[in-house]
């Protein structure tokens, strides 16, 4: 058994976007050959409201997956399709724009906002697919205790722990909680491009010390390996998938194969015909 290495790691950095949102953007289009198929990653972690209530209004996504993920606080959601949904604390949801989908995303004020959101890349012949939504609730997601570490699974399989299965591009994703000096090794299928991201707390991986924030995408192997220092707790997420290998063509909200795809996109956006009625 192999144990995979520490292939890159990419430290979150303060970024401003939405209506003014105050987050860290963690993976952006110059991580997607490396981390492919997942685009983006940001996290929200901040004690004031200033920096997120005015939220994310009515925008559009084409091509690709969102996942919400809330450690601490709310998020409410509604969409293109009707969907008008609240995301608490413990909870996710899994957005597929597909064809094209307007949503917003509004935090509510809270002792403190805590989580992420992950861009998903669709494979070339699922971009235009009808557009979804899912709740992920707690009685949705598996739980399970290993070497005392606690994991919650979003989606996929640990163990006797099971997620929900994911309709296009079938990632895992696990939130594993250590507690001091704690230690776990993650079993890792050999096809798929896997990261984890320290969303609270420093880690020792692999004998290195990383601090939390940080996104770390593994090389080839079997399993990994994440320990949490002697005097502090560590809660990271686990991200697992096989790599699509196609072009990217990024424009902002939209994510497709080619520039011309992109450019219609924006098109359809202007005279009106981005949304289709499937």
């Amino acid at each position: 058994m192999k144990k995979r290495d520490i292939k890159k790691m990419v430290r979150g950095q303060r970024e401003t976007d939405g209506a003014g949102v105050r987050l860290i953007r963690v993976l952006g289009s110059r991580d997607v050959e490396d981390f492919d198929p997942f685009l983006m990653l940001d996290s929200f972690d901040s004690t004031d409201p200033l920096d997120y209530i005015a939220g994310f209004p009515t925008h559009p996504h084409r091509g690709m997956e969102t996942i919400t993920y809330l450690i601490s606080g709310e998020i409410e959601h509604e969409d293109s399709l009707g969907n008008k949904d609240t995301i608490h604390a413990g909870e996710s949801q899994w957005m597929t724009a597909g064809s094209g989908i307007m949503h917003q995303e509004m935090p509510r004020e809270a002792g403190r906002m805590l989580g992420l959101q992950l861009w998903l890349n669709l494979p070339r012949g699922e971009k235009m697919a009808p557009p979804a939504y899912l709740s992920i609730t707690q009685d949705m997601m598996g739980k399970v205790q290993k070497d005392g570490a606690e994991i919650r699974v979003l989606s996929g399989r640990f163990g006797e722990a099971v997620g929900v299965t994911p309709n296009h591009i079938p990632a895992s994703i696990y939130d594993v909680s250590l507690a001091k000096g704690g230690e776990i090794e993650i079993p890792t299928n050999l096809e798929e491009t896997v990261f984890i991201f320290l969303i609270e707390g420093d880690a020792s991986i692999n004998g290195e010390s990383v601090l939390s924030k940080t996104a770390l995408l593994f090389g080839e192997g079997d399993y990994i390996s994440v320990s949490a220092p002697p005097e502090s707790e560590l809660r990271f997420i686990f991200f697992s998938a096989k790599p699509l290998r196609e072009p990217i063509a990024w424009g902002g909200p939209i994510v497709m194969n080619t520039r011309e795809e992109l450019e219609h996109a924006f098109a359809e956006l202007r005279n009106g015909s981005f949304i289709k009625h499937n």
